[in-house]
Parts: C-alpha cells; structure tokens; sequence
C-alpha cells in the first residue's frame, strides 16, 4: 500500500537551513506528483511545493519561491524539502503528500516531521 515517511526534522537558528526527506513505498516516486504541505499549530493547512511526475515544480505559494526547493532521488525512492533562510513563521509539522496534477489535492499523506526555527 502507499505509505509516506517523513524525517530530518528538528530545531534549527533562524536563518539557518534543513532538508527534510520523504520516503515513499508502493508506488515509484516518479511515476507520481509529491507536494510538500505544512501545518502549524493553531493554523490551517499550507501548501510548499510539488514536483510533478515530469520533474517540474509548482510553488503552491509564492512566498516560498527563493527559499525553498524539491528535489528528488528516484534510486532512493525519496522527496527532499531543502529549506534555506528559515524564519520563525517557517515552525509548522511538514508533510509530504502524493498530489497527482500538483494542483494541492492530497491523496495520501505521511505523519509529518516537526520543524522549529527558534534562537
């Protein structure tokens, strides 16, 4: 069955970079859009960003664009969220989430990894 299994992360200095990983199981990360989505406590859902079956990626919000990136190792059947210049508003649990289009609808998610961006 589709499973997704986020690590990496973890307390980090505002300004300061973390990559944070997706593994997935019963499908091929390629062969299928994974959005990264964030939720902070007290907040709604927000949507980071895609890469597409193709490669291509979707910014769901601009505000991200310069900060963070998707990448992805297709041997290693696993999505990385790169993010850089973290800012105390970036604190939220991250989750990785099959997307087919890109268009931030969500089919399966995963736990999510706790991020914190604090001095």
């Amino acid at each position: 069955q589709v499973q997704l299994v986020e690590s990496g992360g973890g307390l980090v200095q505002p300004g300061g970079s973390l990559r944070v990983s997706c593994a997935a199981s019963g499908f091929t990360v390629d062969s299928y859009g994974i959005g990264w989505f964030r939720q902070a406590p007290g907040a709604e859902r927000e949507g980071v960003l895609c890469i597409s079956s193709g490669g291509s990626v979707t910014y769901y919000t601009d505000s991200m664009k310069g900060r963070f990136t998707i990448s992805r190792d297709n041997a290693k059947n696993t999505v990385y969220l790169q993010m850089n210049s973290l800012k105390a508003e970036d604190t939220a649990v991250y989750h990785c989430a099959t997307d087919g289009d890109c268009s931030g609808e969500y089919e399966y998610w995963g736990q999510g990894t706790q991020v914190t961006v604090s001095s």
